[in-house]
């Protein structure tokens, strides 16, 4: 449902809506789609218990990510896996003006956002070898030469893919503490970025990404 369906169903206004399907992201009730749908998350996509690892996984990473941006001046963010997409579980934004807002709920696909191509590269072959499968030709060619230069590196960049004049650096979350298929990622306006800035915000996303599994492992 879009926010004026949602707003039109309650009998409430726009802004209400919007801030109750923001709590429900946030509470893994709902998710934003690509085309800024809201639809069913996972407590609701499945009969069991939702995965208690998104939470923990949350909880370890908010107080890097918050690091981040005070070191980094940019908005960032966490997200997981989740078959052939990454659904962004938390976001912290930067100060400025000019900047890239809370992702927390999208989803995007995998092979296209920063976070997600990291995941691929540095993860599970049976995870890259399944989005691969579901590409077309031209798609999943540039993937794969794609892939060797991520595991290289470190860190997957993402400029303007997903969205115009926005561009990412991800990178993988070690699985640690029974969580696998995590990345956080710097989403920067691409008026702002720059291909020598790359590796710096790759080499810092690295170091905190390697610090949230150290927490998750000892949680």
């Amino acid at each position: 449902m879009r926010v004026t369906d949602v707003a039109a169903r309650l009998d409430v206004s726009v802004s209400t809506a919007h801030r109750l399907l923001g709590m429900l992201v946030y509470r893994d009730f709902a998710e934003q789609l690509p085309d800024r749908r809201y639809g069913c998350g996972p407590v609701l996509r499945v009969a069991t218990a939702p995965d208690a690892s998104v939470p923990r996984l949350r909880a370890a990473a908010l107080p890097h990510l918050r690091d981040l941006v005070g070191a980094l001046g940019e908005t960032v963010n966490v997200m997981v896996l989740t078959g052939s997409d990454v659904r962004f579980v938390a976001t912290v934004e930067c100060d400025h003006v000019l900047r890239v807002g809370d992702r927390t709920g999208r989803v995007l696909p995998a092979h296209l956002s920063s976070g997600g191509k990291a995941v691929l590269a540095l993860g599970d072959d049976q995870q890259a070898a399944a989005v691969l499968g579901a590409l077309d030709g031209a798609a999943a060619g540039r993937l794969e030469r794609e892939l060797p230069t991520i595991r290289r590196r470190g860190f997957a960049v993402n400029d303007q893919a997903t969205e115009t004049g926005l561009t990412a650096v991800g990178v993988a979350v070690p699985p640690a503490g029974g969580v696998s298929g995590a990345a956080i990622s710097l989403a920067a306006p691409t008026a702002r970025s720059s291909r020598d800035l790359l590796p710096v915000w790759g080499t810092a996303l690295i170091r905190a990404a390697a610090a949230i599994a150290r927490d998750l492992d000892a949680a």
